[in-house]
Order: C-alpha cells, then sequence, then structure tokens
C-alpha cells in the first residue's frame, strides 16, 4: 500500500555533496519508483526562528512559513529524519526546527487545562531515524548509549505518538569507501521502496 513520507534533511551545510543529502535522495528514490508519495524538506532552505520561552511554545502558534511543514507531518504516514551526530545528538537546525512543529496543537495536546500526561496526536504514524558519524556506529551505540539519537525516539518522537521509531547509523563515513557508500545508498533505495 501508498504511503504519504515526510522526508526531513536536517544538515546544516547546503552543500550538494554532504552524505546526508545523499542518502535522503536515495531514499526518495527508492519512494517514489515503489508509489510512495514524499515530501521533502531541506532545513537549511527555512527561516527557522527559535522559540523565546515557554509561553511561545505552549500557547504561541507554528510559524507562518512553517505551517506547510506541520501541514506535511500531519498528513504523513511514515517520518524519515537525516543528519549528522554533531557533539553526540541531532544539529541545532533540527532541534528549533522540532520546538516549532511538536508542540501543543499540533504534535499533542493536553487532556485538561496544566494536569496530567498529555496525548500524542501523531499516533499510527512510523519513523526512521539515519544518521551519519565520524565514530564507529558500535562505538556510539555501546559506549555513548545511543543518547542523543534515544532522546529523539523516547523524548520527541514517542511522546508525540510515532512508533515504532527505527534507527539506521552510518559511522567512519569520512574514512569510507566508494563501494561501502554505494551499499549505503542502496540500503537506503531499498528501505524507501518499503516505506521502512
Amino acid at each position: 500500500m501508498a504511503k504519504r513520507i515526510l522526508l526531513v534533511i536536517g544538515h546544516p551545510d547546503p552543500s550538494p555533496e554532504r552524505l546526508c543529502r545523499a542518502l535522503a535522495n536515495a531514499y526518495r528514490e527508492g519512494a517514489e519508483t515503489a508509489g510512495h508519495t514524499v515530501t521533502t524538506l531541506d532545513l537549511v532552505t527555512l527561516d527557522i526562528p527559535p522559540l523565546t520561552g515557554q509561553a511561545d511554545f505552549m500557547k504561541g502558534a507554528v510559524p507562518e512559513n512553517l505551517r506547510p511543514a506541520a501541514d506535511a507531518l500531519s498528513a504523513s504516514d511514515h517520518v524519515v529524519i537525516v543528519f549528522p551526530l554533531w557533539l553526540g545528538t541531532m544539529p541545532a537546525l533540527l532541534k528549533g526546527f522540532l520546538e516549532q512543529i511538536m508542540r501543543p496543537g499540533v504534535a499533542f495536546e493536553y487532556v485538561s487545562e496544566g494536569a496530567g500526561f498529555p496525548k500524542g496526536r501523531l499516533r499510527g504514524k512510523s519513523a526512521r531515524v539515519v544518521v551519519t558519524m565520524g565514530m564507529p556506529a558500535l562505538v556510539y551505540r555501546l559506549w555513548f548509549r545511543n543518547h542523543g539519537i534515544a532522546c529523539l525516539r523516547r523524548n520527541i518522537l514517542n511522546f508525540v505518538g510515532i512508533r515504532p521509531v527505527r534507527e539506521t547509523l552510518y559511522g567512519m563515513v569520512e574514512a569510507a569507501s566508494e563501494t561501502k557508500r554505494a551499499g549505503w545508498l542502496e540500503e537506503m533505495r531499498q528501505l524507501g521502496s518499503r516505506a521502512r
């Protein structure tokens, strides 16, 4: 069954040569070839204002220029987020984007004013997090306990109801051979074709 996929590229460097962009493009190619609909958001092309406080987050509206992104998130069946690991977690650009669209009224809601646990509004959606890094992926998983990605999965995506959240980590990217990179791109095409 064809799915609606939201593909988010969270690399702050606009260079088209970045591996994150190649991985995202390969995923999109595989998905579209298989008949899925893909909406791509390259965050470096968007004006993402920072939140200024709790009142802004709780009561403010999604900025008008990010409203299409929030609508695409709500309409999607599957979300793919591609980013490089920076200081053990996602770049600030991606975090700022998520703060703007994963807000009350869009991604979750409180059952009663100021009381109780919030209810996720994005239930029924799945996600894949694709991360590139300079260290071996196994070291990040075992030694660093996957902490930055675990935070994204548990505290943001699962919190708003998105599950399952699958992960694909590519380590030692600077030293990777062309053959290895080609294998990664093919893996992304296959994942895209299955909307996984």
